[in-house]
């Protein structure tokens, strides 16, 4: 009986330990489950060793450059009506916040014409070429161009900043200067520096006002009667030879007097020869 019981309290002891072993071991594999995931998120924490490679740079932002573009047009047409045209143009003139800055008008051997030159805002250009153009049949002439001067810009504003660095450097420079002669030479190159400033900045103002106004050449005009126009063509072509006569009789008046030196010479000479000529006949 006494044997049975310590038999008894054997088993128990090692259903005990095994218990305690398993425990453990669940421990155990928890804990190496877990250890991965922290020592990922340890990862982003840890500091870059010597040998690690350095992360790469962010890609460069680029900054956008707007185009600078110079538009022209050249248009020629012919209307029936001088007059109202000229008020349609004024209202696509008010309409685009354009101006003009050339008017002139004539009339030909067969025709009545207008020129005017235009200055419009290069934002409103196509828009003032689409009023212009409605109720014109066709166009004997129509020319648009646009050149992109963006490069030439870009090279101009490059310039100019070097420019001013360096005359900021040479600014600095005489601050330090002690000896005449070299605040005498550096002011020299300040001057120069500044010349070549002021050249790229009217370069750059004369780039960027043709970038922000567009030029419009048009032309419009009437056609005149043959009868008419060859009576006008002959009445001037009259007026301009009476003119040309006029003018021609004045130069050779004014030719004759440039040149009294040689007039007075002439007579002297010939007064001689005929007074010798005379004692000749008498002897």
């Amino acid at each position: 009986m006494r044997q049975l019981f310590f038999l008894l309290a054997f088993v128990f002891l090692l259903s005990g330990c095994n218990k305690s072993y398993e425990s453990e071991d669940a421990a155990m594999s928890i804990q190496t489950v877990k250890m991965p995931a922290k020592a990922e998120n340890n990862a982003y924490d840890r500091k870059l060793s010597p040998n690690d490679a350095p992360p790469p740079p962010p890609p460069p932002i680029k900054e956008k450059i707007e185009q600078k573009i110079i538009k022209e047009a050249t248009l020629r047409f012919e209307t029936d009506n001088l007059e109202n045209t000229y008020s349609q143009i004024q209202k696509a003139l008010a309409t685009s916040k354009a101006r003009i800055i050339n008017d002139s008008e004539g009339k030909d051997f067969g025709s009545i014409f207008r020129n005017l030159t235009v200055k419009v805002p290069s934002q409103n250009f196509d828009r003032f070429i689409s009023d212009i153009s409605k109720g014109v049949s066709y166009f004997e002439v129509k020319n648009i161009s646009a050149e992109d001067v963006t490069e030439q810009y870009i090279d101009l504003t490059s310039r100019l900043k070097t420019k001013k660095k360096l005359e900021e450097r040479y600014l600095e420079i005489l601050k330090k200067a002690n000896k005449v002669s070299e605040i005498l030479e550096i002011e020299g190159q300040i001057s120069t520096i500044r010349e070549e400033i002021e050249a790229k900045e009217g370069q750059l103002k004369y780039l960027e006002s043709r970038v922000s106004e567009s030029t419009v050449s048009i032309q419009f005009y009437k056609t005149i009667a043959e009868k008419e126009g060859i009576k006008i063509s002959y009445g001037s072509k009259l007026w301009e030879a009476i003119k040309s006569g006029f003018f021609t009789l004045s130069d050779l008046l004014l030719s004759l007097l440039s040149a009294w030196p040689f007039v007075i010479l002439f007579c002297v000479f010939a007064y001689f020869i005929r007074k010798r000529l005379k004692r000749r006949k008498k002897e």
